[in-house]
Formats: C-alpha cells, sequence, structure tokens
C-alpha cells in the first residue's frame, strides 16, 4: 500500500520536459523497460539496486533497429557491471509506468511526457527537455571548445540547493555548480591555483543529495552544471551513445562503491608504490641513476624506485620520441643496470609515449607494420608538436595493439619493475585523425584508458602473477580497473600549485580514481623555495603515491638537497614507511570497496552543509585528520573536528573535542595531523625499501578515548608482490577491537589467515595513548607494562593464528 500511494503520489508531480514529445507505448521484457515516444524510445534497466540505466533512441538513429535490440548496449567503455536478474520489478498506474529496486525508482508520467528518478520516495532529478540536437555554438573563454555544427544534449531538472561535484579532474573549488566543464582531455602545464581544464575530464556529476550520473559516452562535448543558473543540468556531446546511469548511495562510501561496482575496482598495487620514488626530468646517463640511488644509500634515505624520463631512449628531448629502445651511448649496460638495482629493492620504472616521430629510429617500422593512426585515405596521418613531427600509434587496432605490447613486453623481460604512459590526453590529436576505434575526437578522451587497458591486459597475458604499476596522466571513467596510477600534470613550482593538489586529490577519488597524486614540489618552473618543498612533501606523506618530481634545475630529491633541508625530508620520507601498514591496508579497502584513500569531510558529516565545500582538511583513511600548509609563514591554522570522535594531536597526543574547531599552532617540522578517538594505528619502524618490509615486529597504536565505548582496525598483509593474492587466499588480516566501560578497556587481537598465506608470530609493541592504567592483565595474567607520560606501552607476543586479550585496569 505503501508503494502503490508513493507511486500515486508521483504521477501528480509535474516538470518541464520536452513539450514535443508524446508517450505511445512501452513493453518490458528480461527486466527492461523500453518505453516508445513519438520521436523515439528509451530502454531503462537496473544493474542493481541502487543503479538504473537509461538509453534514448532517435528515430531514425541506426542503432534503432532488430539487430539493434539483440546486442544494444556493446560498446560501453566504462561499464563493467552485468545487471543483477531480478531484482527490479514494472508496476502501472493509470498516469506512469515505473521501474522499481528497492533502491531507485524510474516513473514516466504519460502526459505531460516526464522522467524521474527517486530515492526513498525523495526526487533526485528528472529529465528536463531530456534528448535532443541543437546549433553548436562555441563559447568564449571555454577551453577545449569543440568543433562541430550541431551537437547532442541531454537535459535535467535539478534542485537549487544541491552541491555538484565531478567532471574529472580540474582546480575550480569543490563546488563546481556554475560551470560549463569541456570534456576534452588536455594538459595545463604550469597551471597554479586555477584550471577550468586539466588531463582527466570524467562524464560523470555527483550530488550533496547522494547520487551521481554518469554519461556513458566517450566523445568530445561538455557537462554544464547549471552554468545558466536555471536549476539545469546538461550533457552536451558531438555524438555517441546517449546513455546514462543514476547511482544512488546510502552514504558517500557506498554511492562510490556502486560506482566502482559499475566500471570496476583498482587493483591492489604492489607494496613498492606507496614508498618514496626518486624521479625527475630526468637521468642522462647510467651513471647518474646509480649515482643517485647510492646517495639514498649512503644517507639512509628509504626508497623503493626510480624513474627514467625520455633520455633513457635519446640524448636530446626533441627528435627522439619513439625511439623505445634505450640510447646504449648512455646507458652501456641497461640490464646490469636494472638487476643491481632490483638486488637493492629499487624497482625502474620507464617513460614512454604513444608517438612515433618520423625522425625516431621506429618510424620506418610502424608505417610499414600500419600501426600508427591515419588520414582519410588511409595514409599514416602525421603532424608537428613541439617534440616534432609524428605520429601517433593506433592502440585501437588489432596489430598496434600488439605492436606496442611487444616493446612493453621485452622491457618487462630485462626487469623493468614499472611503466610510465606520458602525454595519454594525447597532448596533440588533430581531428582529422582516423583509428580502427573511431576518427580522433570520438576516442581522444579514451586514448590513455585504452592504453592502460593495453598494458594490463598484457600483463594477465604474459605476466599473470605480476602486480603491474602503470603511471598515468589522462584516462577515462573506470580506468582504475587496469592500475592506472594518475597524477595531477605539470602543477606549477609554486604556492598555488600547491594549493590547489586537496581539490584535485579528493574529487578524482569520489570519481574512482583513487591513486590521484601530484609532482610532489611541484613541476613547472625553476623557482627555489624549501619551505615550498617541504610543506608539499608533508602533504605527501599523507598521499596515495608519494612522488617527488620537477624539472631537473630544481633538485626534486631529498639527497641532492642542504643538510637542512634534506634532514626535514628524510623525516617525511621516514614517516611515510613507518605507517606502511595502515597505508597498504587503505589500498586494500579502496580495491574491495572502491573506498578513496583521501575522503573530504563531508563523508564524516554529509548533512553538515557547512563541510560541503572543505579541501583544506581531509582523512587520510578513516582515522587521520589532516591539514596541509599551502601557504609561507604560516604560524597558525583554524581546524574543524568531526563531530563523532574525539581527535588527538599525534605528535603531542593533545585532545580536540568532537565536533569544535580550533586555531593549531604550525610548526616547521610537520604539518597539523590529528588522530581519531578509538582508532588503531599499526606501525613499523623505518626500512631503507619495502623488500625489507615485514610484520615479525610491529607498533601498534591504541588511542584510547573514553567517550569511545567501542572500536575497531584491521590490517591487511599478503606478500605485496603477487596479483590477486586476496582471491588467492594468499594473504592474512590481523583484527583489533576495544571496548571500554570506565572502569576496564579491553582490547582484542584476533586475526584471518588465508589458505595459501604463510603467516608467522608476531611482537606487537601496544602503544595505548591518553592513559592511566592501574594494572595491565594478558589473556588473564598480569604482566608488567611502561608509562611514559600519558601512554602505556604492552608487550604482546603474538602467536600465529591466537586470540589476544588485553584488559587494562583504569
Amino acid at each position: 500500500m505503501k508503494k502503490l500511494f508513493f507511486l500515486l503520489f508521483i504521477s501528480s508531480l509535474s516538470f518541464a520536459q520536452n513539450a514535443n514529445r508524446k508517450f505511445e507505448s512501452y513493453k518490458e521484457s528480461n527486466n527492461i523497460l523500453e518505453i516508445k515516444t513519438s520521436d523515439g524510445k528509451y530502454i531503462i534497466k537496473a544493474y542493481s539496486e541502487k543503479i538504473v540505466e537509461s538509453s534514448f533512441i532517435p528515430k531514425g538513429d541506426p542503432s534503432d533497429s532488430e539487430l539493434a535490440k539483440q546486442t544494444f548496449n556493446p560498446n560501453s567503455e566504462a561499464v563493467v557491471l552485468v545487471p543483477k536478474k531480478g531484482i527490479s520489478k514494472i508496476i502501472k498506474t493509470q498516469s506512469t509506468v515505473s521501474l522499481y529496486t528497492k533502491g531507485i525508482v524510474v516513473t514516466i508520467q504519460k502526459s505531460p511526457f516526464q522522467i524521474s528518478y527517486f530515492n526513498q520516495q525523495k526526487l533526485l532529478l528528472s529529465e528536463k527537455n531530456g534528448y535532443f540536437k541543437q546549433k553548436h555554438i562555441p563559447l568564449e573563454n571555454v577551453k577545449g571548445n569543440i568543433k562541430a555544427d550541431s551537437t547532442e544534449v541531454i537535459q535535467f531538472n535539478i534542485s537549487p540547493d544541491e552541491v555538484l561535484y565531478g567532471g574529472g579532474a580540474r582546480a575550480l573549488g569543490m563546488n563546481r555548480r556554475g560551470k560549463k566543464l569541456a570534456l576534452y582531455n588536455r594538459a595545463d602545464y604550469g597551471y597554479g591555483t586555477h584550471s577550468e581544464l586539466l588531463n582527466f575530464t570524467i562524464p560523470m556529476v555527483l550530488s550533496s543529495k547522494m547520487y551521481a550520473v554518469h554519461f556513458d559516452n566517450s566523445a568530445i562535448g561538455y557537462l554544464d552544471l547549471d552554468s545558466k543558473k536555471d536549476n539545469t543540468l546538461a550533457y552536451e556531446t558531438i555524438s555517441g551513445r546517449k546513455t546514462y546511469q543514476v547511482i544512488v548511495g546510502d552514504s558517500w562510501t557506498d554511492l562510490i562503491s556502486s560506482y566502482s561496482d559499475l566500471t570496476g575496482k583498482q587493483p591492489l598495487p604492489a607494496r613498492w608504490a606507496l614508498g618514496n620514488f626518486s624521479s625527475r626530468f630526468g637521468y642522462h646517463s647510467q651513471e647518474e641513476v646509480e649515482k643517485t640511488i647510492k646517495k639514498f644509500e649512503e644517507d639512509k634515505i628509504p626508497v623503493d624506485a626510480i624513474i627514467l624520463d625520455l633520455y633513457w631512449f635519446g640524448k636530446t628531448i626533441q627528435g627522439t620520441m619513439g625511439n623505445l629502445d634505450w640510447d646504449k651511448d648512455k646507458f652501456q649496460n641497461p640490464t646490469k643496470m636494472i638487476a643491481d638495482l632490483n638486488a637493492k629493492g629499487v624497482k625502474t620504472v620507464l617513460i614512454t609515449e604513444p608517438f612515433v616521430l618520423t625522425t625516431s629510429s621506429k618510424w620506418q617500422e610502424a608505417v610499414e607494420k600500419k600501426i600508427v593512426a591515419t588520414d582519410k585515405s588511409g595514409n599514416p596521418f602525421t603532424y608537428d608538436f613541439y617534440f616534432g613531427n609524428t605520429g601517433i600509434i593506433d592502440i585501437f587496432k588489432p596489430e598496434g595493439k600488439d605492436w606496442f605490447w611487444n616493446v612493453y613486453k621485452n622491457l618487462i623481460y630485462q626487469g623493468v619493475g614499472g611503466l610510465w604512459g606520458d602525454l595519454g590526453e594525447p597532448e596533440v590529436f588533430p581531428s582529422e585523425a582516423i583509428t580502427a576505434g573511431g576518427k580522433a575526437d570520438e576516442i581522444h578522451n579514451v586514448y590513455g584508458h585504452n592504453w592502460a587497458k593495453l598494458i594490463a591486459d598484457g600483463y594477465k597475458k604474459d605476466f599473470s602473477n605480476k602486480r603491474p604499476f602503470i603511471l598515468m596522466r589522462a584516462g577515462y571513467s573506470g580506468s582504475q580497473r587496469f592500475g592506472m596510477i594518475p597524477w595531477s600534470g605539470d602543477v606549477s613550482r609554486s604556492w598555488g600549485g600547491l594549493q590547489s593538489q586537496m581539490e584535485i586529490a579528493l574529487q578524482m577519488g569520489m570519481q574512482g580514481m583513487g591513486y590521484m597524486h601530484s609532482d610532489l614540489g611541484g613541476f613547472a618552473g625553476d623557482y627555489f623555495d624549501n619551505e615550498l618543498y617541504i610543506r608539499w612533501l608533508q602533504y605527501g606523506v599523507f598521499n596515495p603515491i608519494f612522488r617527488p618530481h620537477a624539472h631537473e634545475d630544481v633538485a626534486a630529491e631529498p639527497v641532492y638537497k642542504d643538510i637542512l633541508t634534506k634532514a626535514k625530508a628524510k623525516k617525511q620520507v621516514e614517516l611515510r614507511y613507518q605507517l606502511m601498514p595502515y597505508n597498504y591496508t587503505l589500498a586494500f579497502e579502496n580495491n574491495q570497496k572502491g573506498t578513496p584513500l583521501m575522503r573530504p569531510l563531508f563523508f564524516e558529516e554529509p548533512e553538515n552543509k557547512n563541510l560541503s565545500t572543505v579541501c583544506e582538511t581531509y582523512l587520510w583513511g578513516n582515522d587521520f585528520l589532516i591539514t596541509p600548509i599551502t601557504k609561507p609563514g604560516v604560524t597558525s591554522t583554524s581546524i574543524y573536528f568531526p563531530k563523532n570522535n574525539n581527535w588527538f594531536d599525534f605528535y603531542s597526543d593533545e585532545e580536540q573535542l568532537a565536533g569544535t574547531t580550533s586555531t593549531i599552532a604550525v610548526v616547521e617540522d610537520h604539518i597539523p595531523i590529528f588522530v581519531r578517538g578509538g582508532a588503531f594505528i599499526p606501525m613499523i619502524k623505518t626500512i631503507q625499501n619495502t623488500s625489507k618490509y615485514s610484520l615479525d615486529n610491529l607498533d601498534l597504536h591504541y588511542y584510547f578515548d573514553a567517550k569511545t565505548t567501542q572500536s575497531s582496525g584491521k590490517l591487511y598483509n599478503d606478500d605485496g608482490a603477487t596479483a590477486n593474492a586476496f582471491e588467492k587466499g594468499a594473504f592474512e588480516v590481523l583484527n583489533f577491537n576495544s571496548n571500554t566501560n570506565g572502569k576496564v578497556a579491553v582490547i582484542k587481537l584476533t586475526s584471518a589467515i588465508g589458505k595459501n598465506f604463510l603467516s608467522s608470530d608476531k611482537n606487537v609493541s601496544l602503544i595505548v595513548h591518553n592513559i592511566k592504567a592501574k594494572s595491565v592483565s594478558l589473556n588473564g595474567k598480569n604482566i608488567t607494562f611502561n608509562t611514559v607520560k600519558n601512554n602505556i606501552e604492552i608487550p604482546v607476543s603474538w602467536k600465529k593464528g591466537t586470540e589476544v586479550e588485553i584488559k587494562i585496569q583504569l
């Protein structure tokens, strides 16, 4: 009865939609609702209880055929989820037809024609004019203006009070409402506090009303987030699918989990990818590479990988791109160099680009094998850009894909540990170029996406036991499922460049790309500022990837800094490694649930409108509250402490009360870092790199808070290298639980060990913060413990597979 009342209620609602569109009929089959209208038809289906898809096929569209009915929706670049069966119902009233799931109701009002989306009996959005064609008028002052006589639009009504996020990587402020965003992946060299258009333009909108709309079409276009201030959301494109998915969530993490179910989860990266990278533009020789890593060893600064920019295949920046092979004059014995680095626990990562210059050593081979994009006559399409006269590899053509993968395969056999795909927007890709996947403008935004897929598929085929490392600066919806590690492009080496990074990383994490990070220290420019460098590294400790990188004019590596700066940088690198157990567990959570590693404060308090645009402070995982310092000379900063727990200073243990705002003193040595009351933070001592990683000796910090009567935490562990280790049962999960009643605090340690994992006994130093203990018992026996200020340290010998109970009398 409640459901029927709701459907009768919504049938009385009326919103403007295309006045010329008339309802004609409907039919249902296999949980798909087909609505025939005067100008076409809608195909509506549910993927899950929280995801529905709507496609419109205009009359006269080639898709509108019997064959298309049988093979509809075959060409999504984003979607991998298979629709679940039996989760939707078709419900009819005299004036409406609805597709109903437990999470979403899609209601089609017959007259006047209207499609609306509801969650928990609340209207989310409705089609306004729905689908229509219009004459294209290029906009002034909009980067990425598209070339087309007409465009196709899907238009919606939205409410006046919702905050809008999404549209990819940009520096615009967290609330992107009021903007018309070009969907055309493009670099913005040297950007600072503001950038309208960057390398990832994802056709997705997320609303503060806890829903998302994903436009499932890869062609270039625009995303209009109410730029005319008339409560209108619109997607505009040159061609392609008229398909979108509406996704709802009970929480922000639930919403993002559903989106990553739809488009694919990020594979768990190798543990070394969470370590420190030595990187610059660039290392000119084998001697420079070996010298740099030796300095890291001598200075005892941890490092897990070294990245070689374009000098590995040529002596000059221009004229050599596309060689894709070692310059033997400068790298005389790369196989030995890589083997020696691997023996030290240091991986080698090489840059590659999709461009093959006509002056490169592989141009003739590329032409003969027909693996580059062509012109309309079928000849290699060549054009000029900064690096020289070039063609571009047609990765949509099987021959091009195989050719490119064979280059990579040989490098991996040589010992290369990771691959860097640069300029994959593509940086320059004229509209006239034609690939096997379509014209340039049709596949521009999914070039980097398919490039990552090429590598991921190659690993699965030829190196199925290895986890790939794929560093790229351009992609599309769902690129995370290929293991893509995105970065924010050529940001300026400036305070303004640093200020934009939190927004970019947080926004991209909400859009499935949980490993978005920046060139720590900034890339573009020769601005010397050691305070900026250290502040950026301090922020980088709580970034998904810790990778300093810059022009060689300004050293990015801490080993090439002055003594004082080096010492400060070393502390940050060491902290990064000490937090490896916590960080690796965050990576596992992202792999399992799609949860971003960096999270906006409104994840914690979605109803708090004051937090809806905040990015200056964020959550690192569930338990760290991070406030980067992004201006010079700062001595204090104001921080809001979320209301669900009290918070404790990571360095001093000073308590901040839940739901309060405080002015916090800022020091040079670190940024403000606070830990949630009740949290368990697993840490290790500093190691030179992750080849030395072990949990045999573990520091487990528990932040006691009398107001948090129950809490839990966990630590995920595997060998850090094997692909799909969790799915193969080659893992262990250590679980931590606490209960307190004001008189006694009880901490339990338990574990779940996969059938194919060789666990070991662990010596745990349990450090309980902010507590005064009368006595401590371990599995019922009183034990001695150390007291330092308001902390106690309890030694625990934890035998594998056993349960440990610690009782602390308060």
